[in-house]
């Protein structure tokens, strides 16, 4: 190797180009890591860009292998949800009722009603399942996304349910004519319940 030649470091040469080897970019060539598309095949858009096509959004990702949004559940399936999910609690609420001659069986009974509710709260967040949402195949999830709430956000929503009790329940009837199917706690925290059979 001499001083000021063309190859300073030794590197060897790719005969057809003349350009350094191992890995450099040859000419008209992308560099290392650079996306490979084969010739005559559009460049892909990366994840998060929005699809041409005008397809519906949903949040959900309009991609092959992903499918679109699925149907919302109608009211009947979430009120029988509940009523299911109300059965769950009618055992340790019955120990509470019976229970309050004997303080300790009333306790065990308050004890299990708050597990059960946390348990069925924490699942939710994480799954958008409660027992009667997987019993009735439907799930609660973000509108955005259709993601699962969160225990947080799942928190909220139980807490906005409130206004759903008022004015003669309405927010409980709401699902059945509007269009998402949501209850007035599912637009303040921006979910719907989808069916997942």
């Amino acid at each position: 190797m001499s001083y000021g030649s063309p190859n300073p470091y030794g590197q060897p040469q790719d005969p057809q180009q003349g350009q350094p080897g191992y890995g450099y970019p040859q000419q008209g060539q992308p560099g290392y890591g650079a996306p490979q598309t084969p010739p005559g095949v559009p460049p892909q858009q990366g994840y998060g860009y929005p699809q041409q096509g005008g397809q519906p959004g949903y949040g959900y990702p309009q991609q092959p292998g992903y499918g679109a949004q699925p149907p919302y559940a109608n009211w009947g399936q979430r009120f029988l949800g509940t009523l299911v999910d109300g059965l769950v609690f009618a055992v340790p609420y019955i120990l509470v009722i019976v229970g309050k001659d004997t303080p300790a069986l009333a306790a065990v009974g308050a004890l299990a009603l708050i597990g059960i509710a946390i348990w069925q709260l924490i699942q939710e967040g994480r799954t958008g399942q409660t027992v009667g949402k997987k019993a009735l195949g439907i799930r609660l999830v973000r509108e955005i996304d259709g993601q699962p709430l969160g225990v947080g956000m799942a928190f909220v929503r139980r807490l906005a349910h409130f206004l759903d009790s008022l004015a003669c329940y309405l927010g409980w009837l709401w699902p059945a004519w509007d269009a998402k199917k949501q209850t007035f706690a599912d637009k303040i925290c921006s979910s719907i319940v989808i069916r997942t059979q």
